[in-house]
């Protein structure tokens, strides 16, 4: 879709066209294309049917918005879902003049403009920033935001009392993962944000911590146990805290606790922990282990274990029934000697390939169980343990 379609899409015939798509979602494509030709030019139709398409898809991260909303298949892909973007929003101060400086197809804008926020936005690409405003308009909130097509340089931080920014983290290949590879690239990004009297970075969960500025306050956050993104805090908004994990849709919050030491180590005992990830990825497992009066099983891997069982909502708890220096055959053996066959697979700190796996132990059996294939010292293991429980 380019943009001369995309704004075909606003007007009151492709408006039309639209809620005509949205009746063939779930059709055959070539009867959807056939029934939306009799009335609309093959142009229109293709617009109309992709968007359809998109919107559906959308109602995951957006819900009942995503019916209103205009998407393209990347900025879908990046957009950030509104549970997690309305979190973030609330921490800032209504009212406040925000710059979004890369702001997709409206996400973040959105949640900004939802907590009582006046946004001014830029996009790179034309057709991006013309569906984020149309998303703002099509949600109520035009009188709050401005989106215009232009290079994150372009916008000076210093004017307003909050920088947004969330980096581009894909290119021609994929996913990125060196921030150094960001768009803008994290030396820019830093540039801006030195300019700025309080920033907001939205980034990668595994940021690696040296490129965590000083003095700013770095969150991970997971929604339903998936961690969803790192957020870095400066100026103002930046807490006492140098880091935390925060849970959604609970927002339950966990920070270091300064008189706690590394977690020790110690045997498997009958109960296995398994930390939130982003938990693990703000190093707070020790704090957790703490929790659960517990231990790690290796000192360099985030499994504890425990000989009492212990409730927390940082870790879901799996009793141990039986432990094994890994080996196939032994594996397959005491796994078909229980009924197993719905098997769940975790690892950490293992290098078995998990679908290779779950093909070679040919299960037959009807029952549950939960396999934990880890690393203690330099021997690999499986945990056979019961169903998990999470709180």
């Amino acid at each position: 879709m380019d943009l001369d379609a995309f704004r075909r899409l606003l007007t009151p015939h492709g408006r039309t066209a639209l809620e005509a798509a949205a009746e063939t979602v779930g059709d055959d494509p070539v009867a959807a294309v056939t029934r939306l030709r009799k009335t609309f030019d093959a142009g229109l139709t293709s617009a109309a049917l992709t968007q359809a398409t998109l919107r559906h898809r959308a109602r995951e991260k957006f819900g009942a918005d995503a019916a209103l909303m205009y998407f393209t298949p990347g900025g879908l892909e990046q957009a950030t879902r509104r549970e997690v973007a309305d979190h973030r929003a609330r921490r800032i101060v209504p009212g406040s003049r925000v710059a979004d400086v890369c702001c997709g197809i409206g996400g973040d804008l959105l949640a900004l403009a939802r907590a009582g926020c006046v946004v001014e936005a830029v996009d790179a690409d034309p057709l991006t920033a013309a569906v984020a405003q149309a998303n703002a308009d099509a949600l109520g909130f035009g009188d709050r935001v401005r989106v215009r097509t232009a290079d994150a340089a372009a916008v000076d931080p210093a004017a307003f009392d909050v920088l947004f920014a969330d980096p581009a983290r894909r290119g021609a290949r994929g996913r990125v993962f060196d921030p150094m590879s960001y768009s803008p690239a994290w030396p820019e990004v830093l540039r801006m944000v030195a300019r700025a009297r309080s920033a907001c970075l939205k980034v990668a969960p595994g940021i690696p911590y040296e490129f965590i500025p000083a003095g700013a306050e770095a969150e991970w956050v997971s929604y339903r146990g998936d961690v969803k993104e790192a957020v870095i805090w400066s100026g103002a908004l930046a807490g006492e805290t140098e880091r935390r994990a925060t849970m959604l849709p609970s927002g339950t919050t966990l920070t270091p606790d300064p008189e706690l030491g590394e977690a020790g180590s110690g045997p498997v005992g009958r109960y296995l922990y398994e930390p939130d990830g982003a938990a693990i990825r703000a190093h707070l497992v020790a704090e957790i282990a703490a929790l659960v009066g517990g231990r790690l099983l290796d000192p360099h891997i985030a499994y504890i274990t425990g000989d009492t069982p212990a409730e927390t909502p940082w870790a879901s708890r799996y009793e141990v029934q039986e432990v094994m220096p890994f080996s196939l055959k032994r594996l397959r053996a005491a796994l078909r000697e229980r009924g197993a066959g719905n098997v769940t697979i975790k690892k950490r700190g293992s290098a078995v390939d998990v679908e290779r796996l779950r093909k070679d132990l040919r299960l037959s059996g009807d029952k549950p169980a939960t396999v934990v294939l880890t690393r203690i010292g330099d021997r690999p293991f499986a945990l056979l343990c019961s169903s998990h429980q999470a709180f």
